[in-house]
């Protein structure tokens, strides 16, 4: 007989610890965009992103292998978990490929609209992720005050950006898509290591045939800095951050979580006027302050209806 997964303790609010976690994940996020624009003219996009996702996949098997987490025990999540993976790779494939066309900040803002694509598509499948009307109110604040740091760019159409910005709307479906399966499948009560096992396994197996596809050259001999930004893209990022997002996912609300994620364009200017020495601009002051608005909205707490 099969034993039963445990029961997962599910909070209806963000804790500390959650909103913690949550802002140090948003932070590298912030600074990965800014990591792989650096390395793309070096190391071709796809090439690239299968680097990190073999190293990724390799890392992850370690970690499962010394803590005894199983991943290829039959449960029945081989469906859904293909269909994640599939969904992840091709959300990368989109952000590696944009970054050819624009810079890291502006495809992160139209990136982190994956928020509405949960906010709108989850309540339908999970009643309890359901927004009320400030916290709509607030998922609205804080996008418009992080295209508001991006509005010059975004209005100028002599740079050749929009195909960029497409693949970085792209990529926000496919990420909006893949939170909905991971909260509404199967492989909602798998172990976060599952889980995210499934997703850099099909980015390893999806970017290396595109690589080929698009005829990248493949080479290992790059400067030190191109492998310092993969490997930190590789261990920080495809392991360590997104394995704290899949264990989030288990235990906290996805439309709460997805409110945060509008940090992250916000992280990507910092570092950009931090490390790449851009101008700090009026919009970027009134995007931190509409983003810490818009999420103090969604985060509103209600007492039940009698």
């Amino acid at each position: 007989m099969n034993t039963p997964p445990p029961a997962i303790k599910r909070h209806e609010h963000l804790d500390r610890l959650a909103i913690g976690l949550l802002i140090a994940c948003c932070a590298f996020w912030g600074l990965q965009q800014i990591l792989i624009k650096a390395t793309v003219d070096e190391v071709p996009p796809m090439w690239q992103a299968a680097l990190r996702f073999w190293g990724a996949t390799a890392v992850l098997m370690l970690w499962c292998r010394i803590r005894g987490v199983p991943l290829f025990e039959r449960d029945g999540s081989l469906w859904p978990g293909m269909l994640a993976g599939l969904l992840f790779a091709l959300e990368f494939a989109c952000i590696y490929l944009g970054l050819q066309y624009t810079n890291a900040s502006r495809l992160t803002v139209f990136l982190y609209s994956s928020a509405f694509v949960v906010a709108l598509l989850l309540p339908r499948f999970v009643p309890s992720e359901r927004l009320r009307g400030v916290q709509w109110v607030g998922l609205l604040v804080a996008f418009c005050a992080v295209a508001l740091a991006l509005s010059e760019g975004l209005l100028d159409d002599t740079t050749g950006h929009w195909r960029g910005d497409l693949l970085g709307l792209t990529a926000a479906v496919f990420w909006g898509l893949t939170t909905l399966v991971l909260r509404t499948t199967g492989i909602a009560v798998l172990a976060a290591e599952k889980t995210l096992f499934y997703q850099v396994l099909g980015a390893a197996i999806v970017t290396p045939l595109l690589s080929l596809a698009t005829q990248e050259s493949w080479r290992m001999d790059y400067s030190s800095n191109a492998w310092w930004s993969l490997g930190i893209q590789t261990v920080v990022g495809a392991f360590a951050s997104y394995l704290t997002w899949m264990w989030l996912l288990r235990h906290y609300p996805a439309t709460r979580m997805a409110s945060f994620t509008f940090l992250t364009p916000v992280f990507a200017l910092v570092f950009g006027v931090g490390l790449l020495g851009e101008a700090l601009s009026w919009q970027l002051v009134v995007a931190i302050a509409g983003v810490g608005t818009g999420i103090w909205l969604v985060n509103q707490k209600h007492a039940p209806r009698a």
